[in-house]
C-alpha cells in the first residue's frame, strides 16, 4: 500500500480492523488503475473516499420491562452520496460498533455502486441486543433509536434500512414513530411492510439475489445448482431465503446456523423443515438448538461452522469473517466449487487470498448480495409513484440487476486459469464509477 495511503488510514482509523481489511481488499484490486490516471491522483479520490462525509453518533436512552433505563450507543455513517443519497441498513446487535459501521459503509459505497442505481452508502446501527428482549422492549427500543436517527434522514438525504437484527417489525415500528413525528408519509425507510408502503419481494431479495447471481456465476462456467450440495451459514433473513430460493433451483441444502452453533440436515432440507424455522427465527426469535431437540432427522453441533461438510456450494450468509484460514482448507478440500457470500466481508483477509489462489468460484459479497439494496430502491420508486408492484414484477426486476452485476463483474476482466476473478472485477468496476464522478464534480 502506498505510503501516504496507508498513514492516512492508520492515524485517521485507528483500532479498527474490519475497516482497515475491507480498504485493503479493495485497494489490491485498484492500485495499479488508480495510480496510472493523473486526474484521479490530482483530486486525490481514494484519499477522499477513506474519509466520511459524516459519523453521527448518539444516545438511544429507553426503559426495559422492570421500569430500569438502559442507555445504548447508536451511529450512523454517512460515507458518500456522490451517486445519490446515502443508502444502507440498520443494525442493532452487541457487536456493533464504529469501526463495525465504517466498514459497512465503505463497502456500501461500491456495492451500491455496482447496481448502477443512484445512491450513494451509508449504513448505522445500535449496540443493543434483541436476543431476550420482550416485544415491548424493542418496540420502545425503535421508538427511542428513531427519534434521534430521523433528524437525519429523508427521501433524497439518507434512507436507511434493515440489516442484522432489524427485520419489517423494526422497521414498522421506527417508521410508525417516524410519520408520527414528522406528520409526512415517505420514503424515507426501506424494508417496510407491504401493508404500510414497502414493496413485495424485499424481504427475500438480498437471499434470492445471492442464488441469482451464483447462478450467472455457474452458467459461464458450464454449470447449474441442479443436485448440487449447498453448505449454508446464518439463519437470519438472507441465509433462509437463500436456502428457499436454492430449494426451489434444485439444490440440496445441509446447514443453517447461529450464534450457538450449526445444525446438519442429514437428509438435506425441505420446505416444510425451511417454514417452520422461517417462522422460528423470523417470528419468535428463538434458538436453532432449541429446535433441533425436537427433530430426530438433524444434528446440532454446538460452537461448530458448518464449513466442514462436503459441499459443492458453500453460502456464507452470517457475519463478517466467519470463514478463517482453516475453514477454507476444509472447503478445498472437500472440493467446493464455488462460494458466494449472502454476508458482509465473511472471509478473513487470508481465507480470501487462499480462495482467490484456488481453482474455486468466488462471488464477493458486494456483487452476490446486492439484491437487497437493489429492491430498497424498487420500493423508494414505488413510493415516489404511489404505486404497487407486484411480486413478479419486482423478482424480474431483481433478476435482471443481478445479471448486469454479473456482467459488470466481467466487463473487461479476462478469465485466468480458466476462472474469472469476480472480486476484482466487482472493484474496478465501482471504484471507476465513484471516481470518474468525483472527478466531475471536482473537490466534493
Amino acid at each position: 500500500m502506498h505510503t501516504s495511503i496507508k498513514k492516512l488510514l492508520i492515524t485517521h482509523h485507528p483500532n479498527q480492523p474490519e475497516l482497515h481489511q475491507a480498504v485493503m481488499s479493495i485497494y489490491n484490486d485498484i492500485e495499479e488503475f488508480y495510480f496510472s490516471n493523473a486526474a484521479y491522483r490530482e483530486h486525490k479520490v481514494l484519499e477522499q473516499l477513506l474519509e466520511p462525509d459524516r459519523i453521527i453518533r448518539f444516545r438511544v436512552a429507553w426503559e426495559d420491562d422492570n421500569h430500569e433505563i438502559q442507555v445504548n450507543r447508536g451511529w450512523r455513517i454517512q460515507y458518500q452520496n456522490i451517486l445519490g443519497p446515502y443508502k444502507g441498513g440498520i443494525r442493532f446487535s452487541p457487536d456493533v460498533n464504529e469501526g463495525v459501521l465504517k466498514f459497512l459503509g465503505f463497502e456500501q459505497c461500491f456495492k451500491n455502486a455496482l447496481t448502477n442505481l443512484p445512491i450513494g452508502g451509508a449504513k448505522g446501527g445500535a449496540d443493543f441486543d434483541p436476543k431476550g428482549k420482550s416485544e415491548k422492549e424493542i418496540r420502545r427500543f425503535c421508538w427511542a433509536f428513531i427519534e434521534e436517527l430521523r433528524k437525519y434522514i429523508g427521501t433524497n438525504i439518507d434512507v436507511p434500512a434493515g440489516d442484522m437484527g432489524v427485520g419489517v417489525r423494526e422497521i414498522g415500528y421506527m417508521y410508525g414513530h417516524f410519520i408520527k413525528l414528522d406528520k409526512e408519509f415517505t420514503g424515507a425507510l426501506t424494508g417496510k411492510g407491504t401493508n404500510f408502503g414497502g414493496s413485495a419481494g424485499r424481504e427475500q431479495a438480498t437471499g434470492h439475489g445471492c442464488v441469482y447471481f451464483l447462478e450467472s456465476m455457474l452458467d459461464v462456467h458450464q454449470d447449474d445448482l441442479a443436485n448440487k450440495k449447498v453448505v449454508i451459514s446464518g439463519s437470519g433473513n438472507v441465509a433462509l431465503h437463500a436456502a428457499e430460493k436454492c430449494l426451489e433451483k434444485g439444490a440440496k441444502v445441509f446447514s443453517l446456523s447461529d450464534r450457538e452453533g450449526f445444525i446438519h440436515f442429514k437428509q438435506g432440507l425441505n420446505q416444510e423443515l425451511l417454514d417452520t424455522i422461517k417462522e422460528l427465527k423470523l417470528i419468535h426469535r428463538g434458538r436453532l438448538k432449541n429446535w433441533a431437540d425436537k427433530h430426530k432427522a438433524v444434528e446440532f453441533f454446538k460452537k461448530r461452522k458448518p464449513w466442514g461438510l462436503p459441499c459443492h456450494i458453500a453460502l456464507p450468509c452470517a457475519t463478517q469473517n466467519e470463514i478463517g484460514v482453516g475453514d477454507m482448507k476444509e472447503l478445498i478440500n472437500n472440493k467446493v466449487r464455488a462460494i458466494c457470500e449472502g454476508a458482509n466481508m465473511p472471509l478473513t483477509a487470508q481465507a480470501e487470498e487462499l480462495v482467490l489462489s484456488s481453482p474455486v468460484l468466488y462471488g464477493p459479497g458486494k456483487a452476490a448480495n446486492a439484491g437487497g439494496v437493489a429492491v430498497s430502491v424498487l420500493e423508494q420508486a414505488q413510493n415516489a409513484q404511489h404505486m404497487v408492484w407486484p411480486l413478479e414484477k419486482v423478482d424480474k426486476e431483481l433478476q435482471q440487476i443481478m445479471l448486469d452485476i454479473h456482467g459488470r463483474c466481467i466487463e473487461n476482466n479476462p478469465p485466468q486459469n480458466g476462472k474469472l476473478n469476480y472480486k476484482r472485477g466487482a472493484n474496478l468496476w465501482a471504484f471507476k464509477k465513484i471516481a470518474d464522478t468525483l472527478v466531475t464534480y471536482g473537490i466534493k
